[in-house]
């Protein structure tokens, strides 16, 4: 096959996925893209294999295609390689578009959910203004529901402090695996970090409401053997909940689908995460500020 493509933002993304299975068909590669930096390294690890695929059909020019300087001195180039025959396809801004059936004979469709630079800053940036939002409103559930005890509004920052400690180390063991199994931060990565949120917070109200009852009820109880006591009478229940939940975990991460895995990943780590700060970090939080650092 002779025929040649010119792709529009063919380094990264949708773009650098279709670039290598058009290459694969069998068709020439002629991409522009605009990468620095970082994103340059990546840009060129894509060169390299569509350059393989194509048998070194493929020449890739690293500049802004929107300058009209520019397209008027690629314009010769083009014409060059191709032999002044006309393009089977062009293709324009596809690492923010859809891919899908783009010509006749062999739609091209991908399966792809990895998070590019411009998607990622979106969702990271909603992520993080809804997890400040929901923490709020945590905030002030938990501080409305420990009303009858003293300082509820303690039981309330513990919760938060817990859900950001459970967050940052299961971030951390991730990508500590991702390194062995090859996990990559997609969409499916945040979903998962959201609900280990959901997670943390649900175990940790747990052992606080047990606390909370006991308070009530056992009002002359020295307050870290009330905590204690609490901890005891919530821990089967916790590691219970923790150990059926992880099962069904595992036994869908060994027996499911790929595209589940980094979520199920994420989920495991959450689930042993929160049941192990619910237990050992939330009600040391409440011993911290009652007497400090001295018991």
């Amino acid at each position: 096959m002779s025929e040649w493509v010119l792709l529009l933002g063919g380094s990264t993304g949708h773009g650098a996925a279709t670039a290598k299975k058009l290459a694969q068909d069998g068709y020439g590669i002629i991409a522009f893209h605009f990468d620095r930096g970082e994103a340059k390294k990546i840009a060129e690890e894509t060169i390299k294999e569509v350059n393989e695929l194509s048998n070194g059909r493929c020449h890739y020019f690293n500049t802004n295609a929107a300058s009209e300087q520019a397209i008027q001195t690629y314009l010769q180039q083009i014409k060059e390689i191709t032999d002044g025959s006309k393009l089977k396809l062009l293709l324009h801004s596809i690492a923010f578009g859809t891919t899908t059936n783009f010509f006749g004979e062999k739609p091209v469709t991908l399966d792809t959910n990895t998070v590019g630079s411009s998607v990622a800053e979106n969702t990271i940036r909603n992520s993080i203004i809804a997890v400040f939002i929901s923490s709020f409103f945590v905030m002030l559930y938990i501080i409305y529901a420990f009303r009858n005890v003293e300082q509820a509004y303690l039981y309330a920052i513990a919760a938060i402090i817990t859900l950001v400690h459970d967050v940052f180390v299961v971030m951390g063991l991730f990508i500590l695996i991702s390194l062995f199994v090859g996990s990559v931060v997609n969409s499916i990565f945040i979903v998962g970090i959201l609900t280990v949120i959901g997670y943390s917070v649900n175990d940790t109200i747990v052992i606080f409401d047990r606390i909370r009852e006991n308070l009530i009820i056992n009002k002359s109880t020295e307050f870290i053997n009330v905590v204690n006591m609490s901890v005891r009478e919530s821990v089967t229940r916790s590691l219970g909940t923790s150990v059926t939940t992880s099962i069904v975990i595992l036994s869908m991460l060994l027996f499911g689908g790929q595209s589940l895995r980094d979520f199920l990943i994420v989920l495991l780590l959450g689930v042993i995460i929160g049941t192990y700060s619910s237990i050992f970090v939330a009600s040391n939080l409440l011993l911290t500020w009652r007497y400090g650092l001295r018991k």
